[in-house]
């Protein structure tokens, strides 16, 4: 019996041992995880931001300054020395996330997630991720300075990755149980590419040629039209553009396939977006320029913002940047400031590819035939065998889709042509903006910009304010780009690109201010054709009118119109429905529901109930008049928001206010009846489950860790106001990923806040500390040092010197 006992605590103690020490499905071997010497306890501590370092292949000494928030300043005698230390320190507190979000632009998450990532990996390499990453590595290497910048910010990071012990990886590693990889040129620039498809890889040509074909060319123009009513675009609407000598391209000769496709790849956040803006001199309250950004993405933990301050004898620039790339993003400098914003301008086209056979090695093209050539895709999965996906390519781009991919024929395909595949140098142009001293610099630092498109705010100590909308912008004849093309006909090529130079531009407009919220970026003036996806109405519309209706402008007025949550998209439509509902029977909670919205006015702040009801009833309303677009057939979208309100109030009879699946005929005034029925039930529900439905707590904003919001490390119930549709863009993991407000004094004073922090440790103070500030709609102002010597601001010193 002893030797029985003893035998079964053996075998309890192997399998624990095993049990301990094995990955069992997306389960860590939770003895390393535990280990009290190399484990996650390793973690909770804060970074060493004090003492030297030697570091391979700097130059000189590099100085690091930490501020009390744990903003690096990183003082360099060169700018070699300065990006690898850049790189370093970037790793130091960023390396997990940095590489994560490589692996996410690769389509490689299932080498440490498993098969669950599996279809998000073949999405991406069916995109041409790497594709365009390379191409683009092709355009930076021809610039060797830019190249030389590079290798030493890949220097650095590896100088980081390479003196890490197991007991100090971040915990993300040990959690998914694996390490970092060698960091190299070819990543920075998948990050880029990264960053290109959130903010420009979105397009809707499939399902508008479904709608088409479904609803007929005058229906189709009716909802998707290509400008609104209301305009009022980023370029002024009394803009000359006598100045541009290129012609449209013309129409051609075309015909749009018969094609429909059930299903397509994911598309990027619809409310990727930004605001930014400036004042002139003139009509600032100080008589310096100021200007703004806020940046529109997920909220995420680890921020995807991080601050630093970068500067050497020649330039000094402070702002945000994103770890895996050089230089600063937005911010400023000693001379000019600078913000970005999504342009969302289509730069994404489908073409349908006739194979010659079912070998696939050639496609139709023109009279004749052209080769295809097979990427193949080695996909490797933990846990599971390699899949390997053999991509074909055309001229045009990758055939994403396919008889092996979400296609419908033997011998079709559809490829995608995408300026984020055309290679172009998107490193160059910030770092040549954080050294610019004129509009002059400004502009040459723009001139090779690519894609993503963005909307380039600048402000200038000289008082100058300037917007430049650029990007790499296909001349299209009128309607290109709207729906599948026939990739046989080369009428149907980009026949050239917009001139850099004829790309919509101002400075120092008449009005005293430039402003970009994602709205239509020109009016129908402008000679090319500019397609409209879906161009934003509200916040610009805002914005605009806030500057136009007030003489000066302050820093103050800066930070509370970010702040700003009036919903004029709920002012534009809830009179109408007052105006044209009938509540003669309503219940007594009904009654009691809809004077709460009644009495609104129309700010969405955190304590109201108002908000939360309008959020839901949109939410029934939109649905019920599209329910024609529900087809699990066909992939369709969903009219824009604008054009919606517009036809209930000036069309509430329109077929498409119709039920389908009832038998009467519906209007308007019946759907706002309806819906609100139905919204008032569930919040009565919610009211019961949960106490309230104030709209802070019926939004419930949370910063999620990017591995699907890790509960543990993730903040949830932020108290912030505002939704998508106000300056305040915050909905419930999507807002201001970054708030910056710059004065062109000299030297310029800046105001900062992300939700986040500076350090991508979760167990550190400064992992999420800028959060409830950032709720709270307060800044930080931010340190822009002149020179490398300490104060009473800095924290503490890290002295960065040559490796002997």
């Amino acid at each position: 019996m002893r030797f029985f006992k003893l035998g079964i605590a053996l075998i309890l103690t192997v399998l624990v041992f095993f049990v301990l020490n094995t990955k069992l499905g997306s389960i860590p071997p939770m003895g390393k995880f535990l280990n009290p010497v190399s484990g996650v306890w390793q973690n909770d501590s804060e970074e060493i931001i004090t003492g030297n370092l030697s570091i391979d292949g700097l130059l000189d000494v590099v100085t690091v300054h930490y501020d009390s928030i744990l903003i690096p300043h990183i003082f360099a005698q060169n700018d070699s020395d300065l990006y690898r230390a850049q790189g370093y320190i970037t790793a130091k507190h960023r390396l997990w996330q940095m590489e994560f979000q490589t692996f996410a632009a690769a389509g490689r998450l299932s080498e440490i997630i498993g098969e669950k990532a599996l279809e998000y990996d073949q999405q991406q390499r069916r995109r041409g991720m790497i594709f365009g990453a390379e191409n683009a590595l092709i355009k930076m290497k021809e610039d060797p300075e830019t190249y030389k910048f590079m290798e030493a910010y890949r220097d650095g990071v590896n100088s980081y990755i390479n003196q890490l012990d197991t007991n100090d990886l971040p915990v993300e590693y040990k959690l998914l149980d694996y390490k970092p990889e060698l960091w190299s040129s070819e990543k920075t620039a998948l990050l880029l590419m990264y960053m290109t498809k959130m903010l420009a890889g979105g397009d809707s040509d499939l399902e508008y040629t479904n709608a088409l074909h479904l609803f007929g060319k005058e229906r189709f123009d009716l909802l998707f039209p290509d400008f609104y009513g209301e305009l009022d675009p980023v370029i002024p609407e009394d803009t000359n553009w006598d100045f541009i000598t290129t012609e449209i391209t013309a129409t051609p000769e075309h015909k749009i396939p018969r094609d429909s496709i059930s299903e397509t790849i994911d598309k990027p956040h619809p409310n990727n977006g930004s605001n930014n803006w400036a004042v002139a001199a003139e009509k600032s309250a100080s008589g310096n320029a100021i200007l703004a950004n806020d940046p529109h993405l997920g909220l995420n933990l680890p921020s995807i913002w991080f601050v630093m301050q970068l500067q050497t004898p020649e330039h000094n620039a402070m702002g945000a940047t994103l770890p895996g790339a050089l230089g600063v993003i937005s911010g400023f400098n000693n001379h000019i400031s600078w913000g970005v914003t999504n342009a969302t301008r289509d730069v994404l086209d489908w073409y349908k590819i006739e194979f010659k056979d079912a070998s696939r090695q050639q496609y139709k093209y023109g009279n004749g035939w052209k080769n295809t050539r097979v990427r193949v895709e080695n996909i490797k999965i933990n846990g599971a065998e390699t899949l390997q996906d053999s991509v074909i390519y055309t001229h045009y781009g990758p055939v994403t889709y396919d008889k092996n991919f979400k296609g419908n024929g033997e011998k079709i395909g559809y490829a995608m042509k995408w300026t984020g595949h055309i290679g172009g140098n998107n490193q160059l142009p910030f770092l040549q903006l954080n050294k610019a001293k004129t509009y002059e610099d400004y502009e040459n630092a723009l001139k090779n910009y690519t894609a993503p498109a963005q909307n380039f705010a600048f402000a200038s100590t000289s008082g100058d304010v300037a917007l430049w909308i650029q990007g790499l912008f296909p001349n299209k004849w009128k309607g290109q780009g709207k729906f599948l093309m026939d990739g046989s006909n080369p009428e149907n090529e980009w026949q050239s690109f917009i001139p850099q130079q004829f790309n919509a531009h101002v400075k120092n407009p008449e009005r005293g201010f430039i402003s970009s919220a994602n709205q239509h970026p020109v009016d129908e003036t402008y000679p090319f054709y500019v397609f409209n996806d879906g161009y934003e109405t509200y916040r610009n519309r805002v914005i605009n009118d806030f500057f136009r209706n007030k003489e000066k402008i302050s820093v103050e007025d800066f930070k509370s119109l970010q702040n700003n949550n009036f919903n004029l998209k709920a002012s534009e439509l809830l009179p109408n429905i007052f105006e044209h509902m009938d509540v003669t029977g309503l219940t007594s909670e009904e009654k009691e529901i809809y004077n709460q919205i009644k009495a609104w006015d129309f700010y969405s702040e955190i304590d109201q109930l108002a908000p939360s009801i309008w959020d839901l009833w949109w939410e029934k309303l939109y649905d019920q008049v599209w329910d024609e677009f529900e087809n699990d057939d066909l992939a369709l979208d969903t009219p824009f928001i604008y054009q919606t309100i517009y036809l209930l109030k000036n069309n509430p009879e329109d077929q498409f206010m119709d039920i389908v699946s009832t038998p009467e005929t519906e209007t308007a005034k019946d759907l706002f009846l309806i819906t609100f029925k139905a919204s008032a039930k569930e919040l009565l529900d919610w009211k019961a489950k949960n106490g309230n439905y104030n709209w802070s707590e019926y939004k419930g904003t949370f910063t999620g860790h990017l591995l699907q919001a890790l509960p543990a490390f993730s903040r949830f119930d932020i108290p912030i106001g505002g939704d998508y549709n106000t300056v305040n863009a915050a909905s419930k993991n999507h807002g201001p990923s970054w708030r910056m407000i710059v004065e062109m004094s000299t030297p310029p004073r800046a105001l900062g806040i992300y939700p986040g922090g500076q350090s991508g440790n979760p167990g550190s103070k400064y992992y999420d500390n800028f959060i409830d500030d950032w709720a709270a709609g307060n800044y930080h102002e931010l340190l822009f040092m002149q020179d490398n010597t300490t104060n009473s601001q800095i924290m503490a010193t890290q002295t960065l010197t040559p490796k002997q």
